[in-house]
């Protein structure tokens, strides 16, 4: 049976291009082959011209010119083929995940408005696809500097003890395990919790904090229990932490090699596949690069 590719969206753009040196790192610690996609987005309609490694003929088509003359020095890399499409990339890109393993690409790429930090392609492909996405930000993107300074490489999760999401946390913990990283689990829990007495009046917590932390704590702990046994040398650290669970994460992505998030998971009165807030600001806003990963398909029928 053949390894499902790495798929590297490119454009020509440097978000992209950060996006392909991604892509190839990943598929080098993946032992699979690396599909480079470009949808030429201003043609209506095509069929796909899949061009693989070895044939150099990409003529017609300078930015997978470009992207094999930058491959081509990379001796002992992973085997490429080069495809090129043609349509709406917002609704192509989502469906090559379907034999992938992980889809890559930029925060930003030539085409919509330049004021938009998040480009629609992105969003698209979290949204839809099913495979893992991976958006790489640009450079320079300032968090909160909440988090201590740490040596070696980070992976970070969150981990919601209301909802688990275990596709996300095996992703998370199979990637730390890839990049010999250590995993730093985010749950965050709401507070202060407040209660309203009389109209217009706000009762102060009856709950202890630290109660709330040490529960949240010890839930998360649980979640991750079976993905230790399956990954006995990663080091975790558990973090129960007050407040928003995306401003958490996007502090907790300074330095760290990869933040992973879950897609939004469908709902009776929301059928449609839908970015959850937390997912969307931590895409918009950390500094590292996102892994968003969508439910199992039992749990997308």
């Amino acid at each position: 049976m053949s390894t499902a590719p790495v798929i590297a969206a490119v454009d020509g753009s440097d978000d992209s291009l950060r996006a392909l040196d991604w892509a190839l790192d990943a598929a080098r610690r993946r032992d699979a082959p690396l599909r480079v996609v470009h949808v030429r987005q201003y043609a209506a309609w095509g069929q796909p011209d899949v061009m693989v490694a070895g044939e150099p003929d990409t003529a017609g088509d300078p930015v997978l010119d470009e992207v094999g003359d930058r491959l081509a020095a990379d001796a002992g890399g992973p085997a490429v083929e080069y495809v090129a499409m043609e349509g709406a990339p917002s609704a192509l890109l989502p469906e090559l995940g379907s034999d992938a393993q992980l889809l890559v690409l930029g925060s930003r790429g030539r085409g919509g408005f330049a004021s938009l930090i998040l480009g629609s392609n992105g969003v698209a492909a979290a949204r839809d696809a099913r495979c893992p996405v991976v958006v790489v930000p640009r450079p320079g993107r300032e968090v909160p500097d909440e988090f201590p300074a740490r040596s070696g490489p980070r992976v970070v999760v969150g981990v919601d003890v209301d909802s688990p999401d275990d596709a996300t946390l095996a992703f998370a913990f199979a990637e730390a395990a890839r990049r010999g990283a250590r995993l730093q689990v985010i749950a965050a829990y709401p507070w202060p919790v407040q209660f309203w007495a009389t109209a217009g009046a706000l009762a102060p917590p009856t709950l202890d904090q630290d109660e709330i932390e040490q529960e949240t704590r010890t839930l998360a702990e649980g979640f991750l229990a079976p993905h230790l046994k399956e990954h006995p040398k990663v080091a975790t650290e558990a973090l129960a932490l007050p407040g928003d669970a995306a401003g958490a994460l996007v502090a907790a992505s300074k330095d760290a090699e990869l933040v992973v998030v879950g897609r939004h998971r469908r709902r009776l009165l929301a059928p449609a596949r839908m970015i959850g807030s937390v997912t969307q600001a931590v895409l918009l806003h950390a500094a590292s690069p996102i892994a968003v990963i969508p439910p199992p398909p039992s749990e997308e029928s």
